[in-house]
């Protein structure tokens, strides 16, 4: 299938180069063709197929419905290793593919210690390999990583282990005290020192408690966990453990909103409105990011 699709666009291209109906679309058809038969075409495919097979598996994890956090820190970790080990040696892999693959399909190959041959067919002062490797091989291996680190830094991604501590999936297989302990630390003002040390002691009897009720053996998630330690009254025995339970479930809110505001920020204070004020940027910022809100509340006037 993906054979005959490469045909059929270079077949478009053949055509469009032949009976284009503008010299600038023949021109352009001619030009994307000599592009698909140059070195640099061949690198960037080889390259960019290695650097997708790696982030593929992370990227379809996280658009699972029933993903699953401890699982999904430990992939983010293991691509970004994935990714530094690839940054290492992979410029190394990839050029014995890249020089098979021109040999094959009749494309010319370059010597990497030669000069390389920039735009215009101006010959630069630096090699083929500098520029293969440095500016585009380092370059684009880089801009993921600094995407996962950004994304994903290691403070949140603690926090996401530490919640997950929390669930009580597969009757709390993935509980840990010492980790919610933790989390109860990163709250200073939700957790004082003597409720740190009462909140040790309901984590113990809460786990022992739950894991020999029927009624919280098939629960899917810490939200379901939190409804049912209303309804049961758990919430009242163990005060601690469920306001550990509420921060955990609303830690992902603040992060969207802000989020979500400094993306709103990015379309509002443009280089046109580079000056604009911080109190006029606030109500602008809350036009756009509470909509639904404001309809609700002019509807009530």
């Amino acid at each position: 299938m993906r054979a005959s699709k490469r045909k059929a666009a270079k077949k478009v291209l053949d055509f469009v180069k032949e009976e284009g109906g503008s010299l600038a679309n023949r021109q352009q058809a001619s030009g994307i063709l000599a592009y698909f038969k140059s070195y640099k075409f061949v690198f960037y495919l080889h390259m960019m197929y290695a650097v997708l097979h790696l982030t593929g598996t992370l990227s379809k994890q996280l658009q699972r419905k029933d993903l699953d956090i401890l699982e999904a820190t430990s992939t983010v970790r293991g691509t970004m290793e994935a990714l530094q080990s690839f940054g290492n040696i992979g410029f190394a892999s990839i050029l014995p593919k890249v020089s098979s693959f021109c040999q094959t399909h009749e494309i010319d190959t370059l010597n990497m210690e030669e000069l390389y041959i920039g735009a215009r067919k101006r010959r630069t002062t630096k090699t083929n390999r500098f520029h293969f490797e440095v500016e585009i091989f380092n370059t684009v291996v880089d801009m993921p990583l600094t995407e996962y680190r950004d994304r994903f830094s290691e403070t949140s991604t603690q926090l996401l282990e530490y919640m997950g501590a929390l669930s009580p999936c597969d009757s709390f297989a993935q509980f840990n005290k010492s980790k919610l302990f933790k989390l109860g630390k990163l709250y200073k003002y939700d957790f004082d020192d003597s409720d740190m040390i009462d909140l040790e002691g309901q984590l113990e009897i809460f786990y022992h408690s739950c894991i020999k009720d029927e009624r919280f053996t098939s629960l899917k998630g810490i939200s379901d966990l939190s409804r049912l330690m209303v309804n049961t009254g758990k919430h009242r025995s163990y005060p601690l453990v469920y306001k550990l339970l509420k921060l955990a479930l609303i830690l992902p809110v603040p992060t969207a909103s802000v989020k979500k505001c400094f993306s709103k920020m990015k379309l509002l204070k443009n280089d046109l409105r580079n000056k604009i004020g911080d109190e006029f940027l606030i109500d602008a910022l809350l036009c756009n990011s509470r909509p639904k809100q404001l309809r609700k509340l002019r509807m009530k006037k």
